[in-house]
């Protein structure tokens, strides 16, 4: 359980429970039926434009916005916002770059939505602190409920990939 490292022993073991009885990705598709149909860069740059425009429309612009293969959940990157500085004539220009690991453009709606608002939020608060999570909260109020139970459809995800596997 990997995803779930720092939650409290009690609620661990209630995970486990569910995996032990086999009941944990039934519990997430009950919670979770549908799948959005976010599926192109396209659509995710509209939808991440949507969020951002009307909820944070005075911040800076989005330069780009994709789906990416390269980003691995392993290395505990659900999606990534980015400054990229390049050089232009004399100037140096900076562009705000937000990717989501390819693995959500099959995910419930709820899921996209907690880690682009994250991203977003990414924009008025850098680091992890009391200010980022109080953002990300007033953008999606279940924020932290999405949050993890994405943690336990990555570790169902996980168990769906040993279980083939063997």
């Amino acid at each position: 359980m990997k995803y779930l490292g720092g939650y409290p022993a009690h609620l661990l073991q209630q995970v486990q429970g569910l995996i032990d009885e086999g009941k944990l990705g039934n519990m997430l598709s009950q919670r979770y039926p549908e799948q959005h149909e976010v599926r192109t860069d396209k659509a995710l740059y509209d939808y991440v434009m949507d969020l951002k425009q009307r909820y944070l429309r005075s911040s800076e612009p989005i330069n780009k916005v994709a789906f990416d293969s390269k980003l691995k959940v392993i290395q505990h990157a659900l999606g990534t916002h980015t400054m990229v500085s390049r050089v232009q004539g004399g100037k140096l220009k900076a562009k705000r770059e937000i990717r989501v690991a390819s693995l959500f453009r099959e995910a419930p709606p709820e899921f996209l939505q907690m880690i682009v608002v994250h991203e977003l939020a990414h924009l008025r608060q850098r680091e992890h602190d009391k200010a980022f999570y109080a953002l990300c909260t007033h953008l999606a109020p279940q924020y932290h409920q999405y949050e993890f139970d994405l943690r336990l459809w990555l570790v169902w995800r996980d168990l769906q990939v040993q279980s083939v596997g063997l």
